[in-house]
């Protein structure tokens, strides 16, 4: 007999529930905090230049996060965001990756981005809205993109991305590609309609992308057990029909070998996957939030415990891949070449008006030049209103 309602049919004559803990899915660990492996775990093949160039990475967001943070607080910048405590997560997955696989992010993934090769000078433009800013100034900062190294640019509302990834990663089999998308995203945002669709759109027509929730513990100040009852995130991508992994997302190898995994996966079989990173926001949300509101002190010091850069940098020295003297020197180099391309970026001029209404259409259509042309009218009249505005105007 077919079956149109595609459900496995076990017969039973009394009813029982099936209880929501029925399915328990396993966290992957290879790291200890102490930088060795753990009993019967083994470390991913990775070769010296590829661990070092993901240590590199990961210590240079750091710097950038400490260094950005800093200068939103002096008012040089407008907004910023870290990934304090999660930096292996994004890192350790872009370094799994095909460098023509597409990355389409939330806002928490410049780790992934400069893995991707993204220079010191493209991310001060684009915090500073320059006019080097690949964005041409139309984006808060944070909100990076670039075409060349396939990062999709940066939406503010959470979710977004999720069902473009799937149409995204579905173009690419139809297309015979060899290549995957991987999709970021926190367990907030997992909470958005737009995930639900995402994944089933995905698993029905079977797009090989990569769904990669960063659960932190907390969207914004809502903490996950007030979001979900649910064994975290992973355990929803069974309800779809796809397949899960759950991974301490402080733990680099772990994350690196979990991403190769679905990446093979996914392209083999033409079946998106779904990885589910347990780490902690160590940082506030945004330069705009105060997490003492909603945590405390002693929550966050157990968790800082847990740094994934102290614990890899731990695993790189034993393996005689790194020298403490000299990464203590490269930490200060990072620190003064920061500030450094901060003080150039911040005196580059901002872009023209006219880019409001560039790469809109092909030409801009009457109505956009009608209205740039009002608003330049309107900045003529009030321009101690726009000081960096209206000394620009043709």
């Amino acid at each position: 007999m077919t079956n149109p309602n595609n459900a496995t049919i076990t017969t039973v004559h009394t009813a029982e529930f099936t209880a929501g803990d029925a399915l328990k899915i396993p966290t992957l660990r290879i790291l200890r905090d102490d930088g060795s492996l753990y009993d019967g775990a083994a470390a991913p093949e990775l070769d010296k230049a590829t661990a070092l160039k993901m240590y590199d990475t990961m210590v240079f967001i750091r710097v950038l996060d400490e260094r950005m943070l800093a200068a939103q607080r002096q008012g040089r910048i407008s907004f910023y965001m870290q990934c304090l405590g999660e930096e292996a997560t994004t890192v350790g997955s872009a370094a799994a990756l095909d460098d023509k696989d597409m990355i389409m992010a939330q806002y928490r993934e410049q780790g992934a981005l400069r893995y991707r090769g993204f220079t010191l000078e493209q991310f001060m433009n684009q915090l500073f809205s320059n006019e080097k800013d690949l964005g041409k100034g139309r984006q808060m900062p944070v909100h990076y993109g670039s075409k060349d190294i396939y990062y999709m640019t940066i939406s503010s509302p959470l979710g977004t991305q999720i069902p473009q990834a799937s149409g995204y990663a579905y173009a690419q089999k139809l297309r015979g590609l060899d290549n995957t998308t991987i999709c970021y995203f926190g367990e907030g945002a997992a909470s958005e309609g737009d995930f639900h669709a995402g994944l089933n759109m995905a698993a029905v027509h079977k797009a090989p992308v990569i769904f990669f929730c960063r659960n932190n513990g907390y969207a914004i100040s809502t903490p996950a057990n007030e979001q979900f009852v649910g064994d975290g995130i992973a355990c929803r991508a069974v309800g779809y029909g796809m397949k899960a992994l759950r991974v301490d997302g402080a733990d680099i190898l772990a994350v690196y070998q979990a991403t190769q995994m679905a990446r093979k996966h996914a392209l083999e079989h033409n079946e998106p996957v779904l990885i589910e990173s347990i780490a902690y926001r160590l940082g506030a949300h945004s330069s705009s939030d105060d997490p003492s509101g909603y945590r405390s002190k002693e929550e966050e010091e157990k968790w800082r415990q847990n740094d994934p850069i102290s614990r890899y940098r731990l695993w790189l020295i034993e393996k005689g891949w790194l020298d403490e003297a000299d990464d203590k020197a490269t930490i200060e180099k990072l620190r003064t070449e920061i500030l450094d391309a901060l003080k150039v970026a911040e005196k580059v001029a901002k872009p023209g008006i006219e880019h409001l209404i560039s790469d809109v259409y092909a030409e801009p259509i009457p109505a956009l030049q009608q209205q740039l042309d009002e608003l330049k009218a309107h900045i003529r009249k009030y321009p101690d209103a726009y000081p960096v505005t209206a000394g620009r105007l043709d």
